[in-house]
């Protein structure tokens, strides 16, 4: 006997990611089964002509992919959605559905480094002009858009230095001028900021970090308004990106518990970047949560949580101390991604060229994971003090 399906728009977030695309699984299993599929049989030659079953190819979507899709629309409060192999495939994929030779961008100086080397390098080949913004331009933006402006690319908070955008300013000016409003959500995942609410015509997110959560499978997706979704969608399946079955069902799975490891995470992050702050060799954290932060008002006001992400400026010192307190960290790995169980650092040098970076100290981006907050503090210690015996 089945039991009746929930509306899921009456539902809080932390309900609505548990049971989005559950309507996938059957034989009262409470998981989709996962779908290796290419080819799929059609009954009779009328319906392989007229293309009238919901499945025709495995690229073109399974069961398992539409169940992790439509969880993602439903967390996003977008129309619908589609995945990807990796954060980068959406984010370029989606460009590309929707810009032409002649047509001009308008990027976010603080974007993902890959999302910037795709601007640069495939978009400049194909015709396409990329100019680079503020972040915190707000209004401002609208100065910037030229009549064959198309895409006003936002990624809130920027991955490396946190800026928060003011999107609700941003949208309404590009909306004005008849722009489309694209964001790199992964930083919330879909969870703590509702891109749609806020402005947004398409939310992308490398579902590689929070989404999957383990640091064992890579994935996109991009998540469109109603008006946007016809025209991506067209392109989307024409450029062949689909994802395989065993990760969306990995993605899948990690999301049923995203509300309570961000939520781990995010206090986690708290304690250890106010722990940063108060240390000697550190001259400003990064981090919008803390009341301190230059953004902090905006992601008040425009978001409900915090994620395990943040960096630190130290105060100057040599590559050689950040290396003897970085090389023989026990528990902070490092390694390129985040969003996964682990603690992880990586030194950076933000890239700009519509701002400057003016700090003089190098940069250390952490992502704070689901250890014991005391351990990890104890392992940044002992590294501080390798730092200073170098120094």
């Amino acid at each position: 006997m089945s039991k009746k399906r929930p509306d899921l728009s009456t539902l809080k977030p932390e309900t609505r990611i548990v049971a989005a695309g559950r309507e996938y699984a059957e034989h009262g299993m409470v998981n989709p089964a996962v779908y290796h599929a290419s080819t799929v049989l059609y009954p009779t030659v009328k319906s392989l002509h007229d293309e009238s079953q919901t499945y025709s190819y495995g690229r073109e979507g399974t069961p398992t992919s539409r169940a992790f899709e439509t969880a993602i629309a439903t967390l996003e409060g977008g129309h619908d959605a589609a995945v990807f192999p990796s954060g980068a495939a959406a984010i370029s994929a989606t460009l590309l559905a929707f810009l032409k030779t002649g047509d001009h961008l308008l990027m976010v100086d603080t974007a993902y480094h890959r999302t910037r080397k795709f601007c640069d390098g495939l978009l400049k080949g194909l015709g396409i002009e990329t100019t680079y913004y503020d972040p915190l331009i707000g209004r401002g933006i609208s100065a910037l858009i030229r009549p064959n402006t198309r895409i006003v690319f936002c990624e809130s908070p920027g991955s490396q230095t946190m800026e928060v955008q003011d999107i609700p300013a941003i949208a309404d000016e590009a909306h004005k001028k008849s722009c489309l409003v694209f964001i790199d959500n992964t930083w919330s995942a879909g969870l703590y900021f509702n891109a749609f609410a806020h402005g947004c015509d398409v939310s992308i997110q490398a579902a590689t970090k929070y989404i999957v959560g383990h640091s064992d499978a890579m994935l996109g997706v991009t998540t469109c308004n109603k008006e946007t979704w016809p025209q991506f969608k067209e392109a989307y399946l024409l450029m062949g990106q689909f994802a395989g079955p065993d990760d969306s069902y990995l993605a899948l799975r990690g999301l049923r518990t995203l509300d309570v490891r961000l939520e781990r995470h995010q206090r986690n992050a708290m304690t250890l970047a106010e722990w940063l702050r108060g240390r000697s060799e550190v001259e400003t954290v990064l981090y919008p949560a803390l009341s301190n932060d230059p953004s902090y008002q905006i992601w008040k006001r425009d978001f409900t949580g915090a994620c395990g992400l943040f960096s630190v400026v130290l105060k100057p010192t040599s590559k050689q101390s950040v290396a003897a307190m970085l090389d023989d960290l026990a528990l902070f790995g490092m390694g390129y991604s985040w969003g996964g169980f682990e603690s992880l650092v990586v030194p950076f040098r933000p890239h700009r060229t519509a701002t400057t970076w003016t700090a003089q100290g190098p940069c250390l981006r952490f992502h704070i994971g689901l250890e014991n907050t005391d351990d990890l503090i104890d392992d940044l210690k002992q590294g501080f003090a390798r730092l200073k015996k170098t120094s």
